[in-house]
């Protein structure tokens, strides 16, 4: 893992775009869950919420995953580039699922191709975050030191 930096200057920024889209998962879905409250938990009615498809299924994990990535980076201390990475990931499988089945009955998520691009986009920019918001004790956040010639290890 010598190839991830650590300490990186922009430390700061990336938590903040990593609290910046916790936030936007909080905001769709409070807004999703207001507007397909009445549906049942995975209706299919073609609810638009900020431009995408919404349930009350996707709402509910949008606004917990959203509530788990900003309570991460408030917290910090590499626990925010735990969180983003994987619920980053998170994001892109749940998108390529719902891209995969978008147009069958398996799309018990309601997703749209605009739901698609912004899970995808979401999911990297917490992956993103999760890369470089490491940080290390000073001692530890260098380069790795070259190998002697002569010297076993």
């Amino acid at each position: 893992m010598a190839h991830t930096p650590v300490n990186h200057p922009l430390r700061p920024l990336y938590r903040a775009l990593g609290g910046a889209a916790g936030a936007y998962l909080i905001v769709f879905g409070i807004a999703g869950i207001a507007a397909t409250a009445g549906d049942g938990l995975f209706g299919t009615a073609g609810h638009r919420v900020l431009g995408q498809g919404a349930n009350l299924f996707w709402s509910i994990v949008a606004l917990a995953l959203g509530a788990a990535v900003l309570v991460a980076a408030v917290l910090g201390r590499n626990v925010d580039s735990a969180v983003d990475t994987y619920a980053g990931w998170a994001m892109l499988v749940v998108g390529s699922y719902g891209l995969a089945v978008e147009r069958t009955d398996a799309n018990v998520l309601d997703f749209t191709v605009a739901t698609v691009v912004v899970t995808y986009l979401v999911g990297l920019v917490l992956i993103m975050t999760g890369l470089y918001s490491t940080i290390a004790p000073a001692d530890e956040s260098s380069a790795p030191r070259p190998v002697r010639e002569g010297r076993t290890a």
